[in-house]
């Protein structure tokens, strides 16, 4: 896999270092409150694991599965849930925790959802912003990296289902995602 990496972008260390600083920032802000951490599958899965076990406080963990992507490099723009949430969000704190902010269009489509169901404050923590490709405007609260327009994978991210077992992230090389 290593090969088809054009360079690396972050390292496992930064990662490591970064995360914990989320936690903190996230600790301060929440310590007190009843905090449901919502998960964005697949991609936000390593973020989430590492950063509930940093946080300094008890928080209820559940997970959401949609899809922008059907296995492209590029958002359709068309939000599809592919499994649903179990914890009732209504009167409680969301923090929503995702890989990448993209074009943005699921993002505000959750926060939209979260709200409809009643919950109390609806906030963002992401890996990786790439405001560059913003087509939904939406507020990224908790941001671990800012990132130019490349496509990336490592650490939860992925192109075709491969790659997020990297424990880092780079950029991939244009020719493994180009059409043939």
């Amino acid at each position: 896999m290593n090969d088809q990496i054009e360079k690396i972008i972050f390292t496992k260390e930064d990662i490591k270092k970064r995360v914990k600083e989320l936690a903190a920032e996230i600790s301060a802000e929440y310590k007190s409150d009843d905090l449901i951490v919502i998960t964005v599958l697949k991609g936000g899965a390593m973020l989430s694991a590492d950063l509930v076990r940093e946080l300094d406080f008890p928080v209820t963990l559940d997970f959401i599965s949609v899809s922008s992507y059907y296995s492209g490099t590029t958002s359709t723009g068309s939000v599809q849930i592919k499994k649903d949430t179990d914890i009732n969000v209504k009167g409680r704190k969301v923090l929503i925790v995702e890989d990448i902010v993209d074009s943005g269009n699921t993002l505000a489509h959750l926060i939209k959802l979260f709200a409809l169901r009643g919950a109390t404050d609806v906030r963002i923590c992401t890996l990786l912003n790439k405001p560059s490709r913003r087509v939904t405007p939406v507020d990224v609260n908790y941001i671990g990296f800012e990132i130019p327009d490349e496509f990336v994978v490592g650490y939860g991210l992925d192109y075709d289902q491969k790659y997020r077992n990297l424990p880092y992230i780079g950029v991939l090389k244009p020719e493994v995602y180009a059409e043939k």
